[in-house]
């Protein structure tokens, strides 16, 4: 047993059965973005800064493992595993909670989480973003934050594989 205690940030990361709790605690207006966040980058944590800007708090869904690999990224995809994305998510000053989705989409965490803001960022049009409608019925706002620093990490590592 270590002396020394586990990371605070680890009690950010909320199972998806859990989340309904959790969220209620969380101040308003509360931002919600998702993704796989595989090898998290400058255009990551810029996007999550910008989101969060957005409201008071921020909620951010990963894909699980499965999903991930059901997107098509490539077979060694994710090179991080949930449990090691969702500390590194979680433990971003602006992150608030960190949960997790195994369907091919977040719209479960979305009703969940009934944020006031949903964000995505610049590849996505508003009107593709997942949970747009429902959001934006219960009178919240859909955005879709341009990219300031345009990194992906499929190119980043494609870049390392030719090193």
């Amino acid at each position: 047993m270590s002396r020394y205690p586990l990371p605070v940030f680890e009690a950010k990361i909320v199972a998806p059965d859990q989340l309904a709790a959790r969220i209620a605690r969380l101040p308003r207006p509360r931002v919600f973005t998702n993704g796989c966040f595989d090898i998290l980058h400058r255009g990551h944590v810029t996007l999550l800064a910008q989101a969060l800007a957005l409201g008071k708090s921020l909620v951010v869904a990963l894909n699980t493992d499965a999903s991930v690999k059901r997107l098509g990224k490539g077979d060694d995809r994710p090179v991080n595993a949930l449990a090691d994305r969702a500390a590194v998510m979680a433990a971003l000053e602006c992150v608030s909670l960190v949960t997790w989705f195994d369907e091919d989409t977040p719209l479960a965490r979305i009703l969940d989480c009934r944020p006031d803001v949903l964000v995505k960022g610049g590849d996505w049009p508003v009107g593709k973003i997942v949970g747009n409608a429902e959001v934006s019925g219960w009178g919240g706002t859909v955005a879709s934050i341009p990219f300031i620093h345009p990194t992906s990490t499929t190119a980043l590592l494609e870049r390392i594989r030719r090193l």
